[in-house]
């Protein structure tokens, strides 16, 4: 299994990312609307979360944030029916913790507003999915902007992902989200330095 790809950002298009990794592998990876406007620009390095679907017609690569994002797009392609173009578009128009929510509070009518998802097939996930998805509905969003600059920095700094995203989130806490990314990492530095 491909679970991740890490390298410099060559291309996004449509849903579509290529990212070309330093040994000169091209990886084309789909990725949902949420993931796509937290991207860098092309040409800046990144690291993305991947789930290899191996069909009879082909092999294709999705992308995610992190390995929590790829966590919940398993277990919408594990209900029947619901195959990862679905599963994609529903993240697209929902998010992960809207949508969670969306199948532990059996809302059928925000479900079904997504494209391609029928009344069946929403109440297929909430059927199979509404006790399974319970620890999606608390996690934090994702760090962007500047503070997803941050947690990356840090992490190149040799922080795992874990202390990064604490720090900066903490920086936020204490300090607003009008920092620039520099500035959330000083403090975050400081942070990281006191614990």
């Amino acid at each position: 299994m491909i679970a991740e790809v890490r390298g410099r950002l060559a291309a996004k298009h449509g849903d579509r990312i290529l990212v070309q990794t330093p040994g000169g592998v091209g990886y084309e990876i789909v990725v949902p609307l949420g993931v796509m406007e937290r991207l860098p620009a092309v040409g800046a390095d990144v690291t993305v979360s991947t789930e290899l679907v191996v069909r009879e017609d082909g092999w294709s690569l999705y992308g995610f944030s992190d390995a929590t994002e790829r966590q919940f797009f398993q277990r919408l392609t594990s209900v029947s029916g619901v195959g990862p173009r679905l599963a994609v578009s529903l993240m697209s128009a929902l998010g992960v913790t809207r949508a969670a929510r969306a199948i532990l509070d059996r809302d059928i009518a925000v479900l079904s507003s997504v494209s391609g998802i029928g009344k069946k097939t929403a109440e297929r996930l909430v059927l199979e999915l509404a006790e399974k998805v319970r620890d999606f509905t608390t996690a934090p969003e994702p760090l962007s902007g500047a503070a997803g600059t941050a947690r990356k920095a840090l992490e190149g700094l040799g922080y795992s992902a874990a202390e990064a995203d604490r720090a900066v989130r903490e920086a936020v806490a204490v300090h607003g989200n009008g920092d620039t990314a520099d500035a959330l990492v000083r403090r975050a530095l400081v942070i990281l330095a006191q614990t």
